[in-house]
């Protein structure tokens, strides 16, 4: 069975304004209780009987979570906040539909990861290209090669896709209409 539905402005400016809501509600949590909740919700799920459409939609959290604790990826800055902001609403310990309940307990999570993953997709895919641009480098030169020569590497191709992660978001922001910061998904 296919369930599909489609999300109006005003339920994408609800969703908006509950991450806004739980980002302050959650400022005073460090980026290590952010990251540490949003694992904890991983692992409650991967020992609860979930729909697989919500269990393949929260599993994106890793690819986050990932990205923030990749140091050769080194994200930092308003560049690492997105990404911990994007994790805050998986760190609210009461969330609009309660875990517990069967079936569609997680389905505001799986929700909200399809519009954190939409809002941080340029990221996501520098941070994608940057995996896999050093698994080619290193099973290309294997361990063979020079340790400054590596880190001289990696510092460059992230660099370059930082810098492209960027520039994507700005031109993302321009198309969404005279500097508006809100796309039509923008959680923030």
């Amino acid at each position: 069975m296919r369930v599909t539905f489609d999300l109006s402005d005003s339920d994408l400016k609800y969703f908006r304004r509950v991450m806004r809501e739980v980002r302050e509600k959650s400022k005073h949590l460090s980026e290590a209780d952010i990251v540490a909740a949003s694992k904890e919700l991983l692992e409650q799920m991967a020992n609860t009987s979930v729909p697989e459409f919500v269990r393949d939609r929260v599993g994106k959290l890793d690819r986050l979570i990932e990205m923030l604790e990749d140091e050769e990826w080194a994200l930092s800055g308003k560049d690492r906040e997105r990404v911990v902001r994007g994790l805050a609403y998986f760190a609210e310990p009461e969330d609009m539909i309660p875990d517990k309940v069967p079936v569609l307990g997680f389905l505001d999570d799986a929700i909200m990861v399809e519009l954190v993953v939409s809002e941080l997709e340029h990221e996501i895919e520098a941070y994608g290209d940057f995996c896999n641009f050093r698994v080619r480098r290193e099973s290309h030169f294997g361990e063979n090669e020079d340790p400054a020569t590596r880190e001289e590497w990696l510092v460059s191709r992230r660099r370059q896709l930082q810098q492209r992660m960027r520039r994507r978001r700005g031109r993302r922001r321009h198309r969404a209409g005279a500097g508006s910061a809100k796309g039509p998904t923008a959680l923030w």
